[in-house]
């Protein structure tokens, strides 16, 4: 990533802005604040116009600069509607395709400078560099986590490795002991893990309060870059273009979005937020259980306001929708995987991603 330094060190930058904004108390001056203020508006400009550019890399047109691109008129999904060529417009939605990858045909890289690799055979290792994940079940789950010891995951995050309860992916296996409380959520629109656990034995520095970790990063790339989502709950090896995820030493939360609000369940803009914030859900330690559940509200909205991040007052989080059918188990540990059956279909349903909404007095 040649200017991915760069871009990090300025969200770096605008993070701290963000932090300090949150803190009145510390008597900053009025100019100082002003130009804090500065910073965080430049934030979101600048988060608006990274989306708009990753929505122009996700259009199916041609190489050879004819103009055209393929579009779902209307944007309408109802079975046997037939595809058209219309010119390339800017972050037109009805040109908008999430292709991805079948998960038994995974290439070695999906992204460039990667760190790892998507190709991970079934031989699972403490050193693996696996970079593809599933979520399927508290017994059936992976997390991103650093490959090295003693590392935080603010100076891994581009090159974090999946680690999981199951063997046989080519992945790591989070040792047994590790977890101390697992809590999955099959959602209407999403699936979910979280939990608590000493995640040290993950490689994750004693004290490491984390970050967030998503599908896109500072520089388009996701973080981990090249990282790969799949699972079971919504048909057979279907990729999750959209996710986010949070981890620290002791604690972690992951969530994989499909259908027309995936990018608003799956947000990425609330990364000095934390788990509970993001995903408010169970984090108690003791139980181990697979759950039904709503979905919740999106993270960020209240009614019809939009809260930013930095932004005073700082509203709770929402409460965690209710959950049922809930089976338990007596604890998670180490497992060999089921084979996951191959899907056929290159492309998942078109989806329309949400842009960034309009900012409404809070």
């Amino acid at each position: 990533m040649p200017d991915s330094g760069v871009k990090r060190r300025r969200r770096t930058r605008d993070h701290r802005a963000l932090h300090v904004l949150r803190e009145p108390k510390m008597g900053l001056q009025r100019r100082e604040r002003e130009n804090l203020r500065e910073q965080v508006s430049g934030y979101y400009e600048r988060e608006q116009r990274r989306r708009d550019a990753v929505a122009d890399l996700d259009v199916l047109a041609w190489d050879n600069n004819k103009g055209k691109c393929v579009d779902l008129p209307g944007g309408n999904q109802a079975s046997g509607t037939r595809i058209a060529i219309y010119g390339c417009t800017n972050n037109n939605k009805n040109q908008i395709w999430n292709t991805g990858y079948s998960v038994n045909d995974l290439p070695q890289k999906s992204q460039s400078n990667q760190f790892g690799t998507n190709q991970c055979g079934t031989a699972s290792s403490q050193t693996s560099n696996c970079q593809t994940a599933y979520l399927n079940s508290a017994e059936d789950f992976c997390v991103w986590a650093p490959p090295n010891p003693d590392s935080t995951i603010g100076d891994t995050e581009h090159m974090n490795v999946a680690w999981c309860t199951k063997s046989g992916r080519g992945t790591r296996v989070i040792p047994d002991g590790t977890l101390k409380g697992v809590h999955f959520v099959r959602a209407k629109d999403y699936v979910q893990v979280t939990g608590v656990g000493d995640l040290t034995a993950l490689n994750i520095r004693r004290g490491d309060e984390g970050g967030e970790l998503d599908n896109r990063g500072a520089d388009g790339n996701g973080n981990p870059s090249g990282g790969l989502v799949y699972g079971n709950t919504f048909g057979p090896g279907v990729q999750y273009h959209e996710w986010t995820s949070f981890i620290s030493d002791n604690r972690f939360c992951f969530r994989a979005c499909v259908g027309a609000d995936a990018t608003v369940n799956c947000n990425h803009i609330y990364d000095i937020m934390g788990c509970e914030w993001n995903i408010p859900a169970n984090y108690d330690p003791g139980v181990f259980e697979t759950c039904d559940g709503d979905n919740d509200l999106p993270m960020g909205v209240y009614g019809q306001s939009t809260w930013y991040q930095g932004v005073s007052p700082t509203p709770s989080a929402h409460p965690a929708a209710s959950s049922s059918n809930c089976v338990s188990v007596p604890t998670v540990t180490a497992a060999p995987a089921k084979r996951m059956v191959m899907q056929h279909k290159r492309a998942d349903a078109h989806v329309v991603p949400t842009p960034i909404p309009t900012p409404v007095p809070f």
